[in-house]
């Protein structure tokens, strides 16, 4: 989003409830100076980064009174984020959709648990009360989804984008952008493929942005152009059959949670 996008549906978020809200601040992004000065303005509760360090906002953040929780692909930034003024971090395992680091989220997440002393939040490869309860139980406070939340009635991408992850599964999705040492997790589409092939052959950053910008790949979230962007999704696809509104989501995965929590203590007692 541009300044004025955010700035309008912060102001939207304030009017649908008096709870705590967060903003994600992609630290790649030509305007994240400007976002993440907006954020301070606008007295957002909670901030959440990605692609990046955060670590030249933090201070700024927190003087204005933000929670700030970094998405961590390793214990070690883990705690360079604890020691940087960090108030949680999400762990983030390669099974995420997007942006990914080397470790899977089951061996990652107990790892930071044991490593920081702020709360840990899992991420990658969670898509139902299963995976929730299976984070909850290597000591995170909670989770996040992203590729579950594709499917969704609130979702704003195209019904071509929604049915073609409901078509296919765990395998297919492809890693790329490797050569150039930002490694992505995406399906496997025309535009992976043909980046996949790019990357091959040794081609430029400039010639690669051509097929992995971010403004090609909001084009066809629009226009339901599958093929012609990158589309982030993580093999959890595997898991869904259908699109459901949010609070039905929620509520079938606490119900799903409960449900297996009652079989474990038959199990182990």
């Amino acid at each position: 989003m541009d300044t004025a996008t955010l700035k309008k549906n912060i102001e939207i978020c304030r009017s649908l409830t008096d709870k705590p809200f967060g903003v994600n601040v992609m630290l790649m992004q030509d305007n994240a100076d400007e976002i993440a000065h907006l954020v301070c303005d606008e007295k957002v509760p909670v901030v959440t980064t990605g692609a990046g360090s955060p670590g030249k906002y933090i201070e700024m953040w927190k003087s204005h009174g933000i929670k700030v929780i970094p998405v961590v692909p390793s214990v070690a930034i883990a705690k360079r984020m604890e020691k940087v003024g960090a108030d949680a971090v999400i762990a983030e395992g390669m099974e995420s959709g997007g942006h990914i680091g080397q470790t899977t989220t089951m061996s990652l997440v107990p790892q930071v648990v044991d490593a920081v002393n702020i709360p840990v939040i899992a991420a990658g490869g969670i898509a139902d009360g299963r995976g929730l309860l299976a984070a909850l139980s290597l000591g995170c406070e909670g989770v996040v989804m992203g590729t579950r939340f594709v499917a969704t009635t609130e979702c704003p991408i195209s019904d071509n984008h929604k049915e073609w992850l409901l078509e296919h599964t765990e395998k297919d999705t492809v890693i790329i952008q490797k050569s150039i040492h930002n490694a992505a997790r995406v399906a496997n589409n025309m535009a992976a493929k043909l980046t996949l092939e790019m990357e091959k052959r040794g081609t430029t950053l400039e010639e690669l942005m051509t097929v992995i910008a971010g403004r090609l790949s909001k084009k066809c979230y629009k226009n339901g152009d599958i093929d012609g962007g990158i589309y982030a999704l993580g093999p959890a696809m595997g898991l869904i059959d259908d699109i459901k509104p949010v609070q039905q989501l929620m509520d079938d995965m606490v119900a799903e949670a409960e449900e297996v929590i009652g079989g474990l203590k038959a199990s182990i007692y």
